[in-house]
């Protein structure tokens, strides 16, 4: 796989959409990127194969690999593409290619590998567990089980955590953050995707044992019903440090209106994390400015 020859190593932590917003922003500045991807999907195509295959799950990956596919990849396309009928209703095609690679190889890392290389992606995707895991949460008192069912929840979620607790974390994961120039953390869905990532033990120890400097975080845009109902920036922070992971700086949106509801970006301040304020939403409100925010997060290297 490619890799631009100068620039820093960026790290970048999370899930879904989110995550592949953040590579597609990393890559216009790094000379180097390793994206660690949740596995703790247990719906749609992802929960079928997680099921029928026994692989950890595949959606996000693909989601990473075609963020970071070279330029007018038609496999890239190819890997989105979705069965509209029949017995592959649903399933990405780039799901069963890598099911279908993880058979054949024996090794779900190398799969991963190999279909970058078919992308002609410009940095490596790696799970964030060598096994498929389960997401486990704490709602409102209540144990909730299963990515889905958490996301789904109308209460306060205190806590989430994986199982198995001691699920191993590939060596090329623990050995890219101990390596990283930066490490970027979200944005996605707080408690599913991001924390679904940096709760598992071994990459909380692995990211803590880098001492302070360049873990950023980056906050979502607005609420994500019902999941985070309620929350302003301060509040998508203090989750992420309770749940014992470091961080050095967050970037946050500017501005003082719905986004941004006032004083939200001083309390974060208080909680002892600098904040960084930017114009993060796109124009049409529906996400994260890709050039905007890989602007800040260069300036933050």
């Amino acid at each position: 796989m490619s890799a631009r020859p100068a620039g820093p190593h960026v790290v970048a932590l999370g899930g879904g959409h989110g995550l592949a917003v953040t590579l597609q922003a990393v890559r216009r500045y790094a000379g180097r990127v390793t994206a660690v991807v949740s596995v703790a999907d247990d719906g749609g195509s992802s929960g079928r194969l997680r099921r029928i295959a026994g692989i950890p799950a595949p959606g996000d990956l693909r989601r990473c690999l075609v963020a970071m596919a070279g330029e007018e990849s038609v496999w890239s396309r190819a890997f989105e593409y979705r069965f509209p009928s029949g017995d592959l209703q649903g399933h990405a095609l780039g799901n069963l290619i890598l099911a279908g690679l993880a058979e054949i190889t024996g090794d779900f890392g190398a799969a991963l590998d190999l279909a970058g290389g078919l992308l002609g992606a410009v940095g490596r995707v790696l799970p964030a567990t060598s096994v498929p895991v389960v997401l486990k949460a704490e709602v409102a008192g209540t144990e909730v089980v299963g990515q889905v069912n958490v996301s789904k929840s109308a209460g306060s979620i205190s806590t989430v955590s994986i199982v198995p607790p001691d699920a191993p974390v590939p060596e090329e994961v623990v050995g890219a953050l101990a390596d990283a120039d930066q490490i970027v953390i979200g944005p996605g869905s707080l408690y599913t995707s991001v924390l679904a990532v940096c709760a598992v033990p071994g990459i909380r120890a692995a990211l803590a044992s880098r001492g302070r400097g360049r873990r950023v975080y980056v906050c979502n845009l607005r609420p994500q019903l019902p999941e985070t109902a309620g929350f302003g920036p301060a509040d998508h922070l203090r989750a992420v440090l309770d749940h014992g992971v470091p961080v050095d700086v967050m970037v946050a949106p500017a501005g003082g209106g719905p986004d941004d509801p006032g004083g939200e970006r001083e309390d974060a301040a208080i909680l002892g994390v600098p904040v960084v304020a930017g114009p993060l939403a796109r124009a049409d409100g529906g996400g994260h400015d890709v050039e905007n925010l890989a602007e800040i997060l260069q300036h933050l290297t």
